[in-house]
């Protein structure tokens, strides 16, 4: 995934204040999508340090955490080991380089992790594979921004355009809105973040 180096050498100060309470807010916006998946098994892709899924632990019966760097990971199973989480697994894991084929999930979530992925449209296909029939892929990241130059991320995503790929891709049900807006958020700017939610469809016999 793009930028693992990165964030191999930040996750031991990666729970900063600030991102703490971003991935409060991106849980929020997250949970209004998960009343009725108390019974299903979930997947945190690009966790980081778990953040965003520590806070919907009971929203699933199961959470597994993949993330590609292992550093984030061992963060993640300290956590798990400490708090005594039953409900929880921790897997170092890139979609790059790992085969998808023996995972499954009926809810994928992923918050902040599609601006640091090169193919879009490659990840979002693999993803469609790992989701049962009727599952739900839910999509947190920032709207386009034009102000955030960078070689290292995307500026944000156009939701229409995103909408777009996704159906292509397979994806039904594909509907997002703008949710939160805060100030010096993204790359030292002030940014909007929105939710995209998605269902891959049901194969009727």
């Amino acid at each position: 995934m793009g930028n693992t180096d990165k964030f191999e050498m930040m996750a031991g100060v990666y729970d900063a204040p600030e991102r703490i309470q971003i991935a409060e807010i991106a849980s929020n916006a997250i949970r209004e999508y998960t009343v009725d998946m108390k019974s299903k098994d979930a997947i945190d892709f690009g966790c980081g340090t778990g953040l965003v899924g520590m806070n919907l632990l009971n929203d699933f019966k199961s959470i597994l955490f993949l993330d590609a760097s292992q550093n984030m990971i061992n963060q993640i199973e300290q956590k798990i080991f400490d708090t005594n989480i039953q409900n929880a697994i921790a897997l170092c894991f890139d979609f790059e380089k790992d085969n998808l084929s023996d995972l499954r999930a009926d809810c994928i979530f992923m918050a902040q992790v599609l601006l640091h992925i090169n193919d879009v449209a490659l990840l979002l296909s693999r993803l469609y594979e790992v989701l049962n029939e009727g599952g739900r892929l839910l999509i947190v990241d920032f709207d386009k921004n034009e102000k955030i130059i960078s070689d290292l991320v995307h500026n944000g995503f156009d939701q229409a355009q995103l909408t777009d790929i996704m159906k292509k891709t397979g994806y039904r049900d594909v509907r997002s809105k703008t949710f939160y807006t805060g100030s010096k958020i993204f790359m030292g700017q002030d940014a909007s973040l929105f939710i995209l939610d998605s269902r891959k469809q049901r194969i009727r016999l």
